[in-house]
């Protein structure tokens, strides 16, 4: 038996509802705030991801997929989203469109990392990017919509974690105290942070290894070395996320995992138990540097990413239930082969008004096919014999309230449709069927 690979998985038709009413919540959610979908390959150039040699984030350099292609192009399947959006933003010259694109987008990526529950190696992941603006006040939008879309899904406990990188003169200065204290203890340093104290010591703060040793307690606050101009903007993020009631927490050692970042870092959490310690659900940050590094013209941005596992466990955790049990409007059962044919007929038509229907095309028998009425959840079940179909009536029985009617053949698409209180959804079917 063919299985599939290690760190992927199926989404089943049980679960498949869930996965599509989340995808209709996050574009709900990014239409209120006016934000457009856009779509870019699966795979991208290898340097789209790896084109800066200081990059020491795990993602990077550890967890990629890289391959040759047959014309031995070196092609990386995406590990997240924001890099291809910069791409695709400068190839297609957006810039000149509008001064400020407000994007989304959501699809699978890819990372060769451990798989755990709610991570995978082929996973689902919605971001937003915002192109263009370098005011404070879009770091704050971004994270408004971020929260929202939380609250949408029922987690109404959402707190944000916040940080400010600096600009590039804050950052090197603290780059060069921080290179000074991560010296004295090279010794206790795992070969990941060694790396990362020569290329990019802040990523030494995000460690999972070190981070509980006396000496990471020590290290110097980036807020203690960001200049008056990174100060004010830092305090605008904050005043605007005061104003719209988000409760966040000012986090000295948070920095992103990808090297590009700037100012405003941040990361969602949401208050769920059986999460466990991890109960980061969504993050990101400012990076106005990318465009410039892909070779486009000077353009500040910000975006974040959730992965959309994540989201549906937390939501599964937590006992909330994106769509409610699945069911169909009708469900025929018909005894004998010209009413199996008659059955069809009917079930297009009520399908062409807009009523879910189902029949049973393996011609069981009738207790059979009750089974499978419930198992579908039918509202109504008709049921259609020969002797039905000679005098042109059903019989309907409407499952919430066990009434029985017999009614004409050619009734039941507005019997059920006055049962339901539902106007007719498809203008042209009377007159269709006439």
């Amino acid at each position: 038996m063919i299985t599939k690979p290690k760190g992927t998985y199926d989404i089943l038709p049980s679960e498949s509802r869930e996965w599509a009413k989340l995808e209709e919540t996050i574009r709900k959610i990014c239409r209120l705030y006016n934000y457009k979908e856009i779509r870019t390959p699966i795979f991208e150039s290898f340097d789209v991801f790896h084109r800066n040699q200081n990059d020491t984030s795990d993602m990077v350099t550890k967890e990629t997929y890289d391959f040759q292609d047959r014309s031995e192009r070196k092609i990386t399947l995406r590990p997240e989203g924001t890099a291809g959006v910069a791409r695709a933003f400068i190839e297609n010259k957006l810039y000149v469109e509008n001064p400020v694109n407000k994007l989304f987008y959501m699809g699978q990526m890819f990372r060769y990392e451990r798989p755990q529950k709610g991570r995978n190696r082929q996973f689902n992941q919605f971001g937003v990017e915002a192109l263009g603006s370098d005011s404070p006040l879009i770091d704050a939008e971004v994270i408004a919509l971020g929260a929202a879309l939380i609250r949408a899904l029922g987690l109404k406990d959402v707190k944000v974690k916040i940080n400010s990188l600096g600009d590039e003169e804050s950052r090197n200065a603290y780059r060069e105290v921080l290179v000074k204290h991560f010296s004295q203890y090279k010794e206790n340093l795992c070969p990941d942070c060694l790396n990362r104290l020569e290329k990019n010591p802040l990523r030494i703060l995000d460690c999972k290894v070190c981070r509980h040793q006396e000496f990471f307690k020590t290290a110097p606050k980036i807020n203690e070395y960001l200049n008056t101009e990174s100060k004010k903007r830092f305090e605008t993020v904050l005043e605007s996320l005061d104003n719209m009631g988000l409760e966040y927490e000012i986090d000295d050692n948070l920095v992103r995992g990808l090297d590009y970042y700037t100012h405003t870092v941040f990361e969602l959490e949401v208050n769920v138990p059986e999460f466990g310690a991890q109960n980061v659900i969504g993050a990101g940050g400012r990076y106005d540097k990318l465009i410039e590094d892909l070779g486009g013209p000077k353009t500040p941005g910000v975006g974040m990413a959730f992965g959309l596992e994540r989201l549906l466990l937390a939501t599964e955790l937590a006992g909330k239930k994106l769509v409610a049990d699945d069911n169909i409007h009708a469900y025929f059962i018909a005894l004998g082969e010209n009413a199996r044919k008659e059955a069809l007929k009917q079930i297009n038509f009520c399908r062409l008004g807009g009523l879910a229907c189902e029949m049973d095309y393996n011609a069981g028998g009738l207790k059979s096919q009750f089974k499978k009425a419930d198992k579908n959840n039918a509202i109504f079940t008709l049921i259609l014999g020969d002797n039905e179909l000679e005098n042109r009536v059903i019989n309907i029985k409407d499952n919430r309230t066990d009434e029985q009617e017999t009614i004409n053949i050619d009734d039941i698409y507005p019997y059920i449709l006055k049962k339901l209180g539902t106007k007719n959804s498809c203008s042209g079917c009377n007159k269709e069927k006439e």
